[in-house]
C-alpha cells in the first residue's frame, strides 16, 4: 500500500476487522516490542478481530526495521512510515488509512496505557451503547495542571460533559470523517464528535509512568494549544453559519456609522459645529460593516463547498462499506 509522503508496509488482504488499534510512534524502538507483546496478550481472548496499526512518524532509532521484524513475526501488525515528523494528527491519519476495523483505537506506544484496557474502551460501542469512549486517566502525571485547566475550559465552551478529553479512546470510524486535517486537532476528536451528534461515555483508565524513552510534550505546545481552542470554539460555533458572526458584527458597525453620520449631520447644519473625528468614525464604521457583510458572504459559499465535501465524504465511506460486505 502506497499513501501520499507515506511508505507502508505491503498490504494483507482486504478483510473487514471489528477494531483497528491506532499507534503514532516517534522513537519509540524501546517501547514497542513490548507494547506490541502486551497486544497479543490482551486481545488475542477479547471476542473481537483485531489489527495494530503503527504509524512510524519520523523515527531517527531504527523503528521502521524493527516494526518489519515484529511485522513478520505478529500477523495481525501493520505499519506505516512517514518520512519525516508530520505530528499525532496526520500519523493517526495515515494509519486509519491503512486500518481495516470498524471501530478505531487510539493508543500510544509509550506504555504509559496499557493494552490491557482497551477492550473495556472498545466494548460500550460493540454493544452499541455509545460511538466515542474517552478514557479518564487514573493515577499521577507531571501534566495534570495544565490538563486540568484544557479540560475545564473545553466543559466550558463546548459543554462536553466528559472528565478527560485528551486521552486514550476508542471510536467509530465515522467519527474521524469529522475531524479537519489540521495538525493537532486530535485532541479535539471528542468535541468535534460530539458537535456531529456521537454519543459519548467515560472509561475509567489507569495511567502508568513511562518505561523507556521521553515524552514529545514541551511548555511550547501550550500556546498553540489555547490558538487551537480559540480557533475549534471558532469553528463549531460559526463555522457552518458564518453570516451569523460576520453579519451580525457588519451590522453592529454599520448601525453606529449610520447613527454618527446622522449625529455628524444634527451638529454640522443644526449648531454649525463640523466635527471631522466625527466623519472619519462614520467612513471607518461604514467600510468596515460592508466589509464584513462581505467576508460573511464569502464564508457562506465556504461552508457550502464543506458541507458538499462531507456529504461526498459520507457517500465515498457509504460506498466502501458495501464493498467490504460483497
Amino acid at each position: 500500500m502506497t499513501l501520499a509522503g507515506v511508505a507502508a508496509a505491503p498490504p494483507a488482504a482486504v478483510e473487514a476487522l471489528d477494531v483497528s488499534v491506532l499507534v503514532p510512534a516517534k522513537d519509540e524502538a524501546e517501547n514497542l516490542p513490548e507494547f506490541v507483546r502486551l497486544c497479543a496478550e490482551a486481545l488475542s481472548g477479547a471476542g473481537f478481530s483485531f489489527e495494530v496499526v503503527v504509524t512510524d512518524d519520523g523515527s531517527r532509532d531504527g523503528s521502521q526495521q524493527l516494526l518489519a521484524e515484529l511485522a513478520a513475526r505478529y500477523p495481525f501488525l501493520r505499519y506505516v512510515t512517514h518520512r519525516r515528523q508530520r505530528g499525532i494528527a496526520d500519523a493517526l491519519r495515515s494509519a486509519g488509512d491503512a486500518a481495516r476495523g470498524d471501530i478505531f483505537v487510539f493508543y500510544p506506544a509509550d506504555l504509559q496505557y496499557l493494552p490491557a484496557d482497551i477492550p473495556s474502551l472498545v466494548r460500550p460501542i460493540l454493544a452499541g451503547d455509545a460511538d466515542v469512549v474517552t478514557g479518564t486517566k487514573q493515577g499521577k502525571y507531571e501534566k495534570a495542571f495544565v490538563s486540568g485547566i484544557y479540560n475545564a475550559l473545553c466543559r466550558w465552551l463546548f459543554g462536553v460533559r466528559v472528565t478527560d478529553l485528551n486521552s486514550v479512546k476508542a471510536y467509530r470510524r465515522e467519527v474521524m470523517l469529522g475531524v479537519p486535517l489540521r495538525p493537532d486537532w486530535h485532541r479535539y476528536m471528542v468535541v468535534i464528535a460530539a458537535a456531529d451528534g456521537f454519543r459519548l461515555k467515560a472509561q475509567p483508565v489507569p495511567l502508568y509512568p513511562r518505561r523507556a524513552g521521553r515524552s514529545k510534550f514541551t511548555w511550547r505546545r501550550i500556546p498553540v494549544g489555547a490558538l487551537d481552542l480559540i480557533s475549534v470554539w471558532f469553528q463549531l460555533r460559526f463555522g457552518r453559519k458564518p453570516m451569523l458572526f460576520f453579519g451580525l458584527a457588519g451590522a453592529i458597525l454599520f448601525l453606529v456609522g449610520f447613527l454618527a453620520g446622522l449625529a455628524a449631520l444634527v451638529l454640522r447644519f443644526g449648531y454649525g459645529i463640523g466635527f471631522r473625528p466625527l466623519l472619519n468614525l462614520v467612513e471607518v464604521m461604514v467600510i468596515s460593516g460592508i466589509a464584513l457583510f462581505g467576508f460573511g458572504f464569502v464564508g457562506e459559499l465556504v461552508a457550502g463547498l464543506r458541507e458538499d465535501h462531507r456529504e461526498l465524504a459520507r457517500e465515498v465511506a457509504q460506498l466502501r462499506a458495501m464493498r467490504g460486505t460483497e
